[in-house]
């Protein structure tokens, strides 16, 4: 019988289409914030995260958590740096998770194989293994070795309040009431407010 783990793991693969670094670092950043939130996969918004990336870590952080742009308690800041905020509401506690690996910094694969890819070569094989081994690593790693936590600095967001519906004066598409442009004395959406 699998573990708990293996399932976890294996259904967070099946959700995000395939095993990757990215993917086993959000596995393992969403396993900690549960554990040091003393949290469980919420039904609602109980728990919050902030994530400062759009790698494949967000897709393992969502399906572990719970937390999902849908129910607005999973925010991205686009920063494109590997780190990721938790607040467990009911408790008021927040941590701030900053991936710190190592393991592969020095590791002479990476720059070898994308210099023979862009000189033309079939590398793909080799990328694989490349990558499979170092979700494998990341897998087995000491939290330490991974990721730093800290307390987080700052308040929880606050919960996802559900807008009106307008309709946009140009294009006839309903938007969110806050994301409405005054545009020529008429309340437009976004993209047609781009366009002059």
């Amino acid at each position: 019988m699998p573990s708990d783990q293996e399932t976890d793991l294996r259904d967070a693969i099946q959700f995000h289409g395939h095993l990757c670094p990215g993917l086993a670092l959000g596995y393992r950043v969403a396993k900690a914030a549960l554990r040091e939130l003393k949290a469980e996969r919420p039904h609602d918004e109980e728990l919050v995260a902030l994530v400062e990336n759009d790698s494949c870590a967000a897709d393992a952080i969502q399906f572990i958590t719970g937390c999902t742009f849908g129910k607005g308690n999973f925010v991205f800041r686009d920063f494109g740096k590997h780190v990721y905020t938790f607040y467990n509401r009911k408790t008021g506690e927040g941590i701030r998770i900053a991936e710190d690996y190592r393991g592969y910094e020095n590791d002479p694969r990476y720059p070898e194989l994308k210099k023979r890819q862009e000189a033309g070569e079939d590398v793909s094989k080799e990328f694989q293994q490349y990558k499979m081994d170092k979700a494998a690593a990341i897998l087995r790693a000491d939290d330490a070795e991974i990721f730093r936590i800290e307390r987080a600095a700052t308040p929880a967001p606050e919960e996802a309040k559900i807008r009106a519906s307008l309709r946009c004066s140009r294009c006839g598409e309903k938007f969110m009431e806050s994301r409405g442009r005054m545009n020529n004395g008429v309340v437009v959406c976004i993209p047609c407010s781009e366009k002059g």
